[in-house]
């Protein structure tokens, strides 16, 4: 960008004049003026304040060595991911197992060649590492495209140039245009508006969706064009050094041999966005990871689901195991080498190795205890990491699949960004959410007036609308689910009962953002012909007057669309734009507005001269604007909560305030958010009087300005005639000192403590000053045990670091799984630090989307992706693991079996490539399609019976009673399988010419026993059977018959050659035997879950049972009160807000009888 770009006219505005709480700025050479106080002054240079800027002069800069701007959020770099990615890898004690086997498969003690126990290990780490880098190479792509973003720099000689943000050092000067982020921390010097004033939207930094007012120095202000920069170079900042608080800011601005004092309003932070100001000049004081947001985020943290946690204790239990049968096969090693291995002459004693000989039985014994170690390894399944990594892959493609998860708006679907905590999903116990963009949408709809006493609007909202749905179903409770009641309705009216109905009030027009208002009563200018028509007016002027918005024409098609501090202002100037209130342009001291039906000669455009705007504050809770119409008359005209303006209203405005009353109770009831309008008409000489005194405060210095400015507001801010109210809906997604806040606390606790009504509904809410106390060491287990006890728990104005803090501790505080959800930069931290994360890819760019574990395009999606998914996989996970080390210590022990009925001599009673085969292709592909396609219940049930996902949290498919329960089920076959098929083939002759079975013939028909017993319990273990599931199982027992006929015919099979054509298919007694054997394993199975069943069944027992009896459609009544138990009441939120209105909706129908239309209004 050149010279061209320099002259742009600023826009003569100088907003100053008319803000009073937030743009105050001194005069030059008053006391004070701009110089820092006596704390600053003394802070800055000394610890903590150390950091030096010298703007717009390179050289100078690069002496101090500083970050650059260049920001990564990545796990992993070039350099650090093969040892931090084996690092993780080795973290799991199964792989570190198999690390120390392949390294002794090198050594002569190992019964196995080297390439089978290494190429297992390398294939099973390099596949996770390879997943990990893919994972992570998303994130740098993220990282790459927000270092490359562009924004003008100052080069020299006034000219600007395009730069990318990675490339921004400390000292530079930044020209920043109108919707975009500012790239690094920023000292504002001059705006487009005269008086250095912009507005910046923080909601990637707190949340909030007001617009911020910040606001140069003074003696910046000629700093007004590219040209003007040509000769700035003297300046230097002298400031704190990086930190995470957002709301503060100490420092010092020299330039022209002054010292002027820099405040949190000076300053611009990275990922904000400029908002209504053309453009702003700025000069980097914080870049990279040293800048605000930055410091607020935390590394990305390496997650692991606490069932994999688990799965590692298991495996500590097993390797305790596996050491303790290869001591025993040790010491029973050399016990024999000592005592019988001198008379086995046959075996040549004397020629025997240090691996075996009699001399040094103890030598000899340690040398058996690293066989035993390796040759028993198979009770530690290598392949199970193998098969949950595929399993967990194949899971996030399903939920990536789901189509029940895909916005139309948007055209996104749900992203499994990792597939690590699938199974996590299914046992969240607390989340904790952002609202703005994430509950809510963010979008306010202009819904429902009262003006004058009298309600107008007869649109519903969403909890009304939900509230009839679930009355028309005739269900009780909570029963009607949740996805229902995001569906468009397209209905007029829905029958509650017979003979009553009640109206919706569907658009009859294409609907308009912001207004989705409808009552013919006060559209197309009939508003004059109600009673009350002059208050009507009024209400109409005050939404198109007080606020403090920017009009925008669109040049291509004449549209008016309007930049406001908050969404509320937004909607209101759309309403009134749509009663016929079009205000179309603002200058420096007057605001116009087109009225449509005020005049008989049509359309007016009148003027109103602005003469002080008090605006709105969280403190103040109300905004007021003085303005003068055209007739010469100075109005005040007030917005705010009802509480606020009912307590300023004359003996003779409170006209309508117990209709109004009423009907603010009846918005609040339907989920709307409310403001009462006010106004006052203000004598000349008590409007003067007045406005000295305002004067006077307004341009005061001290630390008691804001006391006077808020003192001298309330004197004009009485005597106040009530208008009405306003009821907008903010969308949901489809779908103080220490001592005192101790006190609190405790107090509240005790409160908690001696309420005795059980239905009783506590909240929490804590702002960000008070939660940096609430969370100190001393004090934080306080205010965790009173937030448990609470229903809701409402932090405000908080910082990133303070979420995810919050999040730390609950995580910390109840041992349980969190899931944290949000939409915005500000969000990243408790995503990252709670154990799932959760991201919203909406409106606020993507780096809640990179940070997270999980991304939806709607908060309401999250329902399936906890309640389905999570209970999918949760359930798929935890049997899967339970069957893997069930088949492999049925497996593994029979070898320990055969090995000690051996003499302990290392022999193994099956072939090598029995073995390879048993993990890798025998029963690998059922156990995988468990964890893919099994589903207890469909997702349809899984909605409709929200109960069944406690079934998660509850843990109760991975606890220790079923772990256990699995292990002996394991033992227990394996000792069937050994001891049986011994006591049939010891001494029976199994061939026609009365061969006794060897060696081979035995471990063969063992196998087959051990593939036809561990696949007929996996099979038994479905739920859900799909060709899939059947080929795989069915598959796998043919693929060893299949296998034994090949192998046989080959000379490498030694004494297996022609086993199963000539030796055993020909035997009856070896189908006997695998019969007999495989039903002596899965029989104590049968009668276990027989029993659970009929005694004590499990959730999703009984309502299987339901399904396949059809009972749900024999007895519908029966399903209905099914489902309604399954449903938690609750006491806040949408659901508690609906089961008011349900009850306010059967009042009406108990007063009024039966044949009746209810509509929403009054």
């Amino acid at each position: 960008m050149g010279r061209s770009g320099g002259g742009r006219r600023r826009d003569r505005m100088r907003w100053s004049k008319l803000y009073t709480f937030n743009c105050f700025r001194g005069h030059h050479g008053d006391a004070g003026d701009e110089g820092p106080s006596s704390d600053a002054a003394g802070a800055v240079g000394g610890p903590g304040f150390s950091r030096v800027v010298h703007c717009n002069n390179p050289v100078l800069q690069k002496t101090l060595k500083y970050p650059t701007n260049y920001i990564t959020t990545t796990k992993y770099n070039i350099i650090t991911f093969f040892p931090k990615a084996i690092f993780e890898q080795f973290r799991r004690v199964a792989n570190l197992y198999f690390l120390l086997t392949a390294i002794l498969s090198l050594t002569p003690v190992c019964p196995f060649s080297p390439v089978s126990m290494i190429a297992p290990l390398a294939f099973v780490v390099g596949l996770s590492m390879l997943k990990e880098g893919l994972e992570d190479w998303r994130r740098f792509i993220q990282d790459m495209k927000v270092n490359n973003r562009k924004v003008a720099v100052h080069k020299g000689d006034g000219e600007f140039v395009y730069r990318h943000w990675e490339e921004l050092c400390v000292g530079d000067v930044v020209k920043v245009e109108k919707d975009q982020f500012f790239p690094a921390d920023l000292l504002l010097l001059s705006s487009s508006y005269e008086d250095g004033i912009c507005y910046v939207e923080t909601m990637n930094l707190d949340g909030e969706t007001n617009l911020k007012v910040k606001r140069s120095l003074e003696v910046t202000l000629p700093l007004e064009e590219d040209e003007s920069f040509k000769d700035f170079q003297e300046a230097v900042i002298r400031c704190e050094d990086p930190n995470p608080s957002l709301y503060t800011f100490t420092g010092n601005f020299e330039y022209e041999r002054q010292v002027y004092a820099l405040d949190p309003f000076q300053i611009l932070l990275r990922d904000s966005k400029l908002r209504n100001t053309s453009f702003i000049y700025g000069v980097v004081i914080f870049t990279g990871h040293d800048s605000k947001v930055m410091q607020n985020s935390t590394e990305s943290p390496s997650k692991r689901s606490r069932i994999e946690r688990k799965m590692d204790l298991i495996i500590y239990i097993l390797f305790t195991v596996l050491m303790l049968i290869s001591l025993i096969s040790s010491i029973g090693f050399a016990v024999r080498i000592k005592l019988d291995l001198p008379h086995w002459w046959y075996l040549q004693p004397q020629n025997s190795n240090k691996l075996d000989d009699p001399s040094r039985p103890a030598l000899s014994g340690i040398f058996h205890l690293i066989t035993a170690l390796i040759l028993y390894g198979y009770l530690i399944p290598i392949s199970l990491y193998v098969s949950i990594e595929l399993v967990k892959v194949l899971q996030a493609h399903f939920i990536n699949q789901d189509i029940h998860m895909f916005d139309e708006e948007t055209g996104n679907t749900a992203q499994a960004r990792t597939s690590n905590l699938n199974e996590e999903l299914g046992q969240v116990h607390t989340v904790l959410s952002d609202k703005t963009g994430t509950l809510t949408c963010n979008q306010m709809d202009f819904l429902k007036c009262s003006i004058a006493g009298v309600s107008y609007g007869v649109g519903s909202s969403e909890v009304e609308i939900a509230a009839a749905k679930q009355m028309a179903s005739g269900a009780d409770d909570h029963d009607i689910p949740l996805q229902d009641i995001w569906e468009e309705n397209n209905e007029d009216e829905i029958e509650l009962v017979e003979g009553v109905t009640f109206s919706v009030g569907n658009n009859r027009k294409p609907s308009i953002k912001g207004f989705s208002f409808v009552d013919d009563r006060l559209m197309q200018g009939n508003w004059n012909k109600e009673p009350n028509s002059s208050t009507i007016l009024l209400f109409f002027r005050i939404l198109a007057l007080c606020h403090t918005a920017i009009p925008e024409i669109n040049e291509a098609t004449g549209s008016i669309a309007y930049e406001a501090e908050s969404p509320d202002e937004g909607a209101f100037l759309v309403a009134a734009r749509e009663f016929g209130f079009e205000f179309f342009k603002r200058t420096q001291s007057s605001v116009f507005v087109r009225e449509k039906h005020t005049s008989p000669n049509g359309t007016t455009e009148r003027e109103f001269k602005i003469l002080n705007l008090l605006e709105f504050n969280s403190k103040r809770k109300r905004m007021t604007v003085i303005l003068k119409d055209e007739d010469g008359q100075i109005l005040l005209f007030c917005k705010g909560a009802d509480s606020i303006i009912f307590d300023r209203l004359a003996k003779n405005g409170r006209m309508y305030e117990v209709d109004t009353t009423r009907h603010l109770n009846d918005y609040g009831e339907a989920g709307l958010r409310t403001l009462a309008l006010s106004y006052r008409v203000l004598e000349e000489s008590e409007y003067s009087s007045w406005n000295a005194e305002f004067h006077k405060a307004k341009t005061s210095i001290g630390p008691d300005r804001e006391l006077q400015l808020e003192r001298v507001s309330d004197l004009i801010e009485r005597e106040l005639i009530l208008v009405g109210a306003t009821a907008v809906e903010d969308k949901l997604q489809k779908g103080a000192a220490k001592e005192s806040l101790l006190s609190q606390i405790a107090n509240g606790s005790q409160m908690v403590k001696l309420e005795k009504d059980p239905d009783a509904a506590f909240a929490l809410v804590i702002d960000g000053k008070a939660l940096a106390f609430a969370l100190e060491d001393d004090m934080k287990h306080m205010f965790l045990n009173l937030a448990i006890e609470c229903a809701s728990v409402i932090c405000c104005r908080v910082s990133p670091k303070q979420k995810a803090l919050v999040t730390r501790l609950v995580k910390e505080g109840i041992g349980q799984t969190t899931l944290a959800i949000g939409d915005g930069a500000n969000d990243v931290g408790m995503i990252q630090e709670a154990d799932i994360g959760v991201g919203i890819s909406g409106v606020e760019g993507m780096q809640a989307v990179m940070a997270s574990d999980f991304s939806i395009s709607q908060f309401r999606f999250l329902e399936r992706l906890l309640v389905v998914h999570g209970h999918w996989c949760y359930k798929r996970i935890a049997q899967m693991i339970c069957y893997f080390f069930y088949k492999n210590i049925a497996f593994g022990l029979t070898i320990f079996y055969f090995e000690a009925f051996a003499g302990f001599s290392g022999q193994s009673v099956y072939d090598d490539w029995f073995m390879l085969l048993f993990n890798v292709v025998l029963t690998s592909l059922p156990v995988i399609s468990l964890g893919v396609f099994e589903q207890d219940v469909s997702s349809e049930i899984c909605l409709q019976f929200p109960a069944l996902y406690q079934q998660g949290p509850k843990n109760l498919f991975f606890d220790w009673y079923r772990i256990l329960g699995w292990m002996g089920n394991g033992l227990y076959s394996s000792l069937a399988i050994f001891f049986l098929n011994l006591c049939i083939f010891y001494d029976q002759a199994i061939r026609a010419g009365g061969q006794i079975a060897d060696m081979a013939a035995v471990g063969t028909t063992m196998f087959t026993c051990i593939i036809w017993a561990v696949n007929m319990q996996i099979a038994l273990t479905m739920s859900h059977f799909t060709w899939i599931q059947h080929l795989f199982v069915w598959g796998s027992i043919s693929t060893w018959y299949l296998f034994i006929l090949a192998y046989g015919t080959t000379l490498r099979s030694g004494d297996n050659y022609q086993i199963l054509l000539e030796v055993l298919g020909p035997a009856p007694i070896y189908w006997a035997a695998t019969l007999l054997v495989t039903a002596a394993c899965n029989i104590p199975y049968l009668i276990h879950i027989s029993y659970q069943r009929s005694c004590n069944p499990l959730d999703h027992h009984v309502i299987q049972e339901i399904k396949y009896l059809k009972k749900d459609v024999e007895d519908q009544t029966m399903w209905k009160r099914e489902r309604s138990k399954a449903r938690q009441k609750t006491k806040i939120g949408f659901t508690a807000r609906v089961d008011a209105k349900i009850k306010q909706i059967k009042g009406r129908l108990h007063k009024k009888g039966p044949s009746l239309t209810i509509h929403t209004v009054s």
